[in-house]
């Protein structure tokens, strides 16, 4: 006799029944955004209902990631994925305005690699010729990035955590001050996310010596990983997807992964994806779990490592 159908099951046969809100936890046109602008079209059309992105900034992505755990685990409120997930559990603790098992993954879409580079001015033509100053002179070297606690920050703080060297961090107010500084040859070195830099690369206006995902980047095919150049296990990068509250209906998770498998697969998206400087990989709920746990604690050491602090 078959089991009654419950009240749960009934509501997961009628999603999406009305338009689903993406909150993403940063402002309009950074990577994140631009990401989900991307997505939601096809993913609108593989679910039938309208993507409406919402917007909303604040404390480094953790107001966007609060405002959607607080949300009813329906499948009408999603989150876009990022880095801050598990960069902010580090930094925060229990400042953190949210819970982190109060948000799960559904599904990662693709990753960006943030990119090492240098002025072309300076000298330094590769990774060896760099970390061989920063040890002839401990704390001479020093690095920009995008501010205290961003994921370009702590790449940064992993590399001297990797090779043993201290090179100093001078913060800058976001990343385009930061490269501009850069530039103008204030500082010796950045991390960059690669589509921000991916332009001045090619045209030879600052020099990138490595990328730091553990695969070469389909945009920069020439240059090395840290890890062919012997930093062990440097794995980093600006992934993106959609998380949902936790205890999403398992009905509505499988359909809402399968559709983001199938925005993943699209060639259009992929080529506009990978013209940006993104890989496309898609990684299925539990995969994508296992991924972000893996990343979080990568951070808390590198965080424990640099006595890292921030305000928030």
């Amino acid at each position: 006799m078959p089991l009654p159908t419950t009240r749960r099951q009934l509501l997961a046969q009628a999603w999406p029944a009305r338009p689903i809100r993406l909150v993403v936890p940063f402002p309009p046109g950074g990577l994140i955004d631009n990401m989900a602008r991307l997505m939601g079209p096809r993913l609108s059309a593989e679910l039938g209902q309208a993507i409406v992105i919402d917007n909303k900034p604040g404390v480094g992505g953790n107001l966007g990631a609060a405002e959607a755990s607080r949300a009813p685990a329906d499948g009408y409120t999603l989150l876009m994925a990022s880095p801050p997930l598990t960069i902010g559990p580090a930094l925060f603790g229990t400042r953190l305005p949210y819970k982190p098992e109060a948000l799960e993954p559904v599904a990662l879409i693709g990753r960006v690699p943030n990119v090492l580079i240098v002025n072309p001015a300076s000298g330094i033509d590769s990774l060896a010729t760099l970390l061989q100053r920063a040890k002839a002179a401990p704390g001479r070297l020093n690095y920009a990035s995008n501010g205290n606690g961003t994921s370009l920050h702590l790449s940064a703080e992993l590399l001297k955590a990797s090779t043993g060297v201290f090179i100093t961090h001078i913060p800058y107010r976001g990343a385009a001050a930061a490269v501009t500084a850069l530039l103008a040859g204030e500082v010796d070195m950045a991390f960059e996310n690669l589509p921000s830099v991916l332009g001045q690369v090619n045209a030879g206006r600052v020099r990138a010596l490595a990328v730091t995902t553990r695969s070469r980047s389909k945009a920069l095919p020439a240059v090395p990983t840290l890890v062919e150049l012997g930093v062990k296990d440097f794995d980093v990068s600006a992934y993106f997807g959609v998380a949902a509250p936790a205890g999403l209906p398992a009905e509505l998770r499988t359909r809402l992964e399968a559709a983001l498998q199938k925005v993943a697969a699209d060639p259009a998206i992929v080529a506009s994806m990978e013209r940006a400087g993104a890989d496309v990989v898609f990684t299925d709920a539990a995969a994508s779990a296992r991924f972000m746990a893996a990343d979080a604690a990568t951070w808390r050491r590198v965080v424990a490592f640099a006595n890292i602090r921030v305000d928030g």
